[in-house]
């Protein structure tokens, strides 16, 4: 993992989606280029902006490699910037968020002295409206292999993440169907099989409380997370006890969000809740479903699975 000074291409691609952020994209390149000691590249993927998004980026010159795309959200954005990128290693960074000084060295040198590990991140200080707030307990980073905490809550954050560009390529990147909890799906993808190493110095700067923050404009989140749960007990090689867990949390976070359709007097919905996990348990142990829980396993998935 030593950087060949022969070598033509970066050592990390960075990748930055953004989307109606002329005023803070441009805080965002610079904390990149302001880092120090490292071969990149830096790829600024405009989501179909219709603000002056190109005007704020245009100072940057060929110092970044601009991508205008329609607007097709944040995981196309990302996607489309890994398929253009030439890197070894990966990094994000959300256009409404900082890096440190540093970021990038530091993590570089704590992945050679970690050569098991193919993702890391590291820990981040958290603003909204301009003013720290420090994350509750439950928030804590998880590090090693982790994946009955990834199932609780997307506890990675895109903009502090490097990972091996293989395999980001090898998971398929980040699924485009889901308009939100797109990040929790995809550590859910990786953390079942690889751990992640965690530097526990904050380099990030995470800016909250805008209004077009995308958690607060996507609703019904629980939804899509539901959708990821069963399509990953559906799709991945889970073991025998990674299984009984996501199973478990399938069945808490439906009958949570079942709760919440029946304030709502949305009934038909609860219900619909309420068979999924068993539907989908059904189907893993290789039981024949009825035409009504396969259309409620398609309807919830968005995905066409045989009846088999």
């Amino acid at each position: 993992m030593e950087f060949d000074p022969l070598e033509t291409d970066p050592l990390v691609s960075v990748v930055i989606p953004t989307h109606n952020r002329s005023r803070f994209v441009k805080e965002a390149v610079e904390s990149v280029l302001a880092q120090e000691d490292i071969s990149m590249e830096v790829i600024v993927v405009d989501d179909g902006s219709t603000d002056d998004t190109l005007q704020a980026l245009a100072p940057f010159g060929n110092l970044i490699d601009v991508i205008v795309q329609a607007h097709r959200g944040v995981s196309a954005a990302r996607n489309h910037g890994v398929q253009r990128s030439r890197g070894r290693w990966i990094a994000f960074l959300d256009s409404d968020d900082l890096w440190l000084p540093g970021k990038l060295k530091a993590q570089m040198s704590f992945m050679r002295a970690h050569p098991h590990l193919k993702i890391c991140q590291t820990e981040e200080i958290w603003l909204r409206d301009g003013k720290r707030v420090n994350p509750r307990k439950y928030h804590r980073k998880p590090f090693g292999h982790c994946f009955p905490r990834l199932l609780e809550r997307c506890l990675v954050s895109p903009s502090a993440v490097l990972l091996c560009a293989h395999l980001f390529r090898e998971v398929q990147g980040f699924d485009e169907t889901l308009p939100a909890c797109e990040d929790y799906d995809l550590w859910l993808r990786i953390g079942h099989r690889h751990p992640f190493g965690l530097l526990e110095k904050p380099f990030v700067v995470k800016r909250g409380g805008h209004e077009d923050q995308l958690s607060a404009t996507i609703p019904f989140l629980d939804l899509h997370r539901i959708r990821s749960l069963a399509r990953l007990l559906l799709t991945q090689p889970l073991s025998e006890a990674q299984r009984g867990q996501a199973l478990e949390m399938l069945r808490e976070k439906c009958r949570i969000y079942g709760e919440g359709c029946r304030k709502r007097q949305r009934e038909e919905e609860a219900r619909a809740m309420g068979k999924l996990p068993r539907a989908v348990g059904e189907k893993l142990q290789g039981s024949a479903l009825s035409a009504a829980d396969v259309e409620l396993v398609e309807s919830i998935t968005g995905r066409s699975w045989p009846s088999r």
